[in-house]
């Protein structure tokens, strides 16, 4: 694919999605169960809001499914994350992943499939949407190869906790997903994947997104939707964001598609055939390995873009430093006895509390900004709160 990471490195980055540290820790540490494995953990949202949450089953019939046969279409799991209104706490947490693509996952990244339970989110399951005066800004997320739509649930749910509706879709056959009559799909080695193929599953989305503003319900199993969802939408202010190879879809997305008003890449390689064009909307880079001086096609994608753009990176981030990664694979070091020379292979220097900062500080000035039109001086310059994070101009 797009990346020169081995399946180990990126499956371990996909696994990121969404454990973490307390704040400052080093290593940090699961919570304890009773019994059982130790349960992975996430840090809270800052925003005022509580978060809902809702999955949606969506089927293609304009494109066959390449693995089930004739007759069969492409299908796609998506969350919808959202502000709730204050009964939210009535209802159940959502898993950040639910048990089979989970234990998958693990066993496919040399783990143990039980070594830790999947963290709880900040997502209150069918929440009734938060009544407001004005509808709200809509962003999407697509993931990285081998990933799933849960990788970058701590920025996230920091998005729905400030006010967006923000829709996480699974790439199938490209990542980890279960289908709710529970059918486990895992990356197909065997099948070739591009980021045009995310690009394509995105815009069905946004086809769908349509569909839920309008009043219609697009789950396959017309399961029941949130009180206020589709009112909720504000299709005027879009924006998208993607890490790795759904980064670089990001870009080609809002290539192909104005509807998408703001992009944000959380370390894309910019590789496709063809490759990502130039934009007159903003773009804000966050990089780490994937960094316009190691890697042409990205010093290529910025020299081409004509509007807002920006570039900042991290000292000592690797590849899935602006994922849930940085603070999961901390915590399944201690669980599973990780030597500390593997796991700074796996993390880098920079510290996980500090990731955490960056990953919901960073995402959400550059939509404020740009969606809701509010100034945000950490983009205008060094920032004292964020000394380890760098400009590039």
């Amino acid at each position: 694919m797009t990346t020169a990471l081995t399946r180990r490195h990126l499956l371990a980055a996909a696994l990121a999605t969404g454990v973490a540290v307390p704040l400052g820790a080093g290593r940090g540490s699961a919570a304890l169960g009773a019994s059982g494995p130790a349960r992975l953990t996430l840090p809270p949202p800052t925003g005022p809001h509580p978060v809902g949450t809702v999955s949606l089953h969506l089927v293609d019939r304009s494109r066959p499914d390449p693995v089930a046969g004739p007759g069969h279409f492409h299908e796609l799991m998506t969350s919808i994350w959202y502000p709730a209104g204050r009964d939210a706490r009535r209802r159940p947490v959502a898993p950040w992943m639910t048990a089979a693509p989970l234990r998958a996952l693990l066993a496919a990244n040399d783990f143990a499939p039980d070594v830790a339970a999947a963290p709880l989110t900040a997502g209150h399951e069918g929440a009734a949407v938060l009544q407001t005066r004005d509808r709200l800004p809509v962003i999407l997320y697509s993931h990285g190869a081998g990933g799933h739509r849960s990788e970058t649930t701590i920025v996230v749910q920091e998005l729905a906790s400030h006010g967006y509706v923000v829709v996480t879709v699974d790439h199938t056959y490209d990542g980890y997903s279960e289908f709710p009559d529970g059918r486990l799909t895992v990356p197909a080695d065997e099948l070739s994947f591009t980021p045009w193929d995310h690009a394509h599953d995105v815009q069905f989305v946004l086809d769908r997104i349509e569909d839920l503003a309008a009043g219609r319900n697009p789950d396959a199993g017309r399961r029941a939707l949130p009180t206020g969802l589709g009112a909720a939408l504000d299709l005027r202010r879009i924006g998208m964001f993607g890490w790795s190879k759904g980064a670089t879809a990001t870009a080609l997305v809002m290539n192909q598609d104005r509807r998408v008003r703001a992009g944000l890449s959380f370390d894309g390689p910019m590789q496709s055939g063809p490759p990502p064009a130039g934009l007159d909307r903003p773009f804000m880079l966050m990089t780490a390995e994937f960094n316009r001086a190691a890697e042409p096609s990205v010093e290529q994608f910025w020299s081409q873009l004509r509007g807002w753009r920006l570039n900042v990176q991290a000292d000592g981030a690797l590849h899935g430093a602006y994922c849930d990664h940085q603070m999961l694979i901390p915590q399944l070091a201690t669980i599973a006895g990780m030597s500390d020379e593997d796991l700074a292979a796996w993390v880098g220097t920079l510290d996980p509390g500090r990731a955490v900062r960056i990953q919901q500080a960073y995402p959400l000035a550059f939509f404020d900004l740009h969606l809701r039109h509010r100034r945000q001086r950490l983009l205008e310059g060094p920032s004292k709160a964020f000394p380890e994070v760098r400009s590039i101009p």
